[in-house]
């Protein structure tokens, strides 16, 4: 958590004083075809008030405009200068490591080959053609054979830049293997690791906010691991929604670098006052109240104080007093009512 305040009640809405949010897409605003409840209306609303309104997204398998007519298709006031893509970001290292004009073999779909062929590099899905890199990214029919021929590539000493390591992406029926599963097979045979363009690496974020101009930035996401990571690694406060791959378990269990400032049941908690979160610590005793929800942590163990009327206040202060023990949850035992306690936020 990255808001320990003294006093209980309710403090600022996590939108007051931005100009520009900045918002994940799948699990955040959709899953596969369809939108998450709630988040049209909301983002709508927030740009109607003024506030600029960016989408990042670490999915290279479709262009900015295509991911843009999808977002209006859903309701959204969206054009592609709006979209901010890891196949943008893919193509800055690129250009900073071979020429212009170089042959890129690209594994992954049409978000990458139309960022490339518009900056002028030629593209290639052969190993055959010595090209002069490798730019993989996702997409829904990649298999063995793309796999193979990135593996083959990558023998001599060229350049490898992976959109993104997600490790698994939210669709429609569920969660299924992201980008981060297919680098890493192309890993297993070459031994090496790429250079990653997309969350969490900052220059997606930089680039996002360079673009807006803006100058107090919000990060919502649905991951850990790749949006707020990588929105803490470029200094943008950042929210959690509870719609996407993250749950209360991964909260709990948050490493420093991956602890949002608000967590959110969905979007429309952006507008909405935030509780104020009342944190203690002492040697081997902190503890965390949000409204009337109060966890402590007293030597290794988790301890629910409260009745528990809310069950996102009480994630919420279990993930303040976890942070402020300053131990590793490993070495804390966590009651299993705290795994679930997020409410509805289907």
């Amino acid at each position: 958590m990255g808001i320990f305040n003294r006093g209980t009640g309710m403090g600022p809405a996590p939108l007051d004083g931005v100009d520009l949010l900045l918002a994940d897409l799948d699990g955040v605003v959709y899953r596969g075809p369809g939108a998450v409840a709630h988040a049209v209306d909301t983002l709508n609303a927030i740009r109607a008030s003024g506030v600029g309104v960016g989408y990042v997204t670490n999915n290279a398998s479709r262009t900015d405009e295509q991911v843009a007519e999808h977002l209006r298709e859903l309701g959204l006031t969206t054009q592609a200068t709006d979209v901010v893509t890891s196949p943008q970001a893919a193509l800055a290292l690129l250009t900073e490591r071979v020429p212009a004009g170089s042959l890129v073999l690209v594994v992954g779909g049409e978000g990458i080959v139309h960022e490339l062929e518009a900056a002028g590099f030629r593209v290639t899905r052969s190993a055959d053609d010595e090209p002069d890199a490798v730019v993989q990214g996702f997409a829904q029919d990649v298999g063995w054979v793309h796999l193979a021929e990135a593996s083959f590539a990558l023998v001599r000493d060229i350049p490898w830049i992976a959109t993104n390591q997600d490790w698994t992406i939210p669709v429609a029926r569920g969660i299924a293997p992201g980008n981060g599963t297919l680098v890493s097979a192309v890993h297993t045979a070459v031994q090496r690791l790429p250079i990653v363009a997309g969350k969490p690496e900052r220059a997606i974020f930089d680039a996002a906010v360079a673009r807006f101009g803006a100058a107090h930035p919000l990060m919502v996401g649905d991951r850990l691991d790749t949006d707020i990571k990588g929105a803490r690694a470029a200094g943008i406060p950042s929210a959690v929604v509870l719609t996407g791959i993250d749950r209360a378990k991964a909260l709990i269990a948050a490493s420093p670098d991956e602890r949002p400032d608000f967590i959110l049941r969905d979007l429309r908690g952006l507008r909405e006052p935030y509780p104020v979160v009342e944190v203690t610590s002492e040697p081997e005793h902190a503890t965390a109240r949000v409204g009337r929800e109060q966890v402590s942590v007293v030597g290794v163990d988790v301890r629910i104080e409260s009745a528990g009327r809310d069950e996102l206040d009480l994630l919420r202060a279990a993930c303040a007093a976890i942070a402020a023990s300053e131990k590793l949850i490993y070495a804390l035992r966590v009651p299993e009512r705290l795994y679930s306690s997020e409410g509805d936020a289907r």
